[in-house]
């Protein structure tokens, strides 16, 4: 079966870091441009990040700028998140999806695969 799993969600203080990681079952993320959406309650998913396969071309929505990086390890075939200085408003689900053909689509359903999600809660 073909899925991305993501993980390193949980709890984290204003100010705090998490670390996100998606990973792939039954195929290679290597072709694929990876983005990370987000989620939070009673709101609509939004792109937060892409990585082109290479890993030389990244994008941030503004409100995440210098502070989550977006990387990849092509050999061992994960793609990251790396969230600091965690913000209230940063706490939603976080998804990750592959697209092999569009770099960075905001249309969520050109998006090849996506992940189940996991839960990112900023709370003091």
């Amino acid at each position: 079966q073909l899925q991305l799993v993501e993980s390193g969600g949980g709890l984290a203080q204003p100010g705090g870091s998490l670390r996100l990681s998606c990973a792939a079952s039954g195929f290679t993320l290597n072709n694929y441009n990876i983005g990370w959406f987000r989620q939070a309650p009673g709101k609509e998913r939004e792109g937060v990040s892409c990585i082109n396969p290479s890993g030389d071309r990244t994008s941030y929505t503004n409100s995440v700028k210098g502070r989550f990086t977006i990387s990849r390890d092509n050999a061992n075939d994960t793609v990251y998140l790396q969230m600091n200085s965690l913000k209230f408003e940063d706490t939603a689900i976080y998804y990750c999806a592959a697209d092999s053909k569009v770099y960075c689509s905001g249309l969520l359903t050109t998006w090849d695969y996506w992940g189940q999600g996991t839960q990112v809660t900023v709370s003091s």
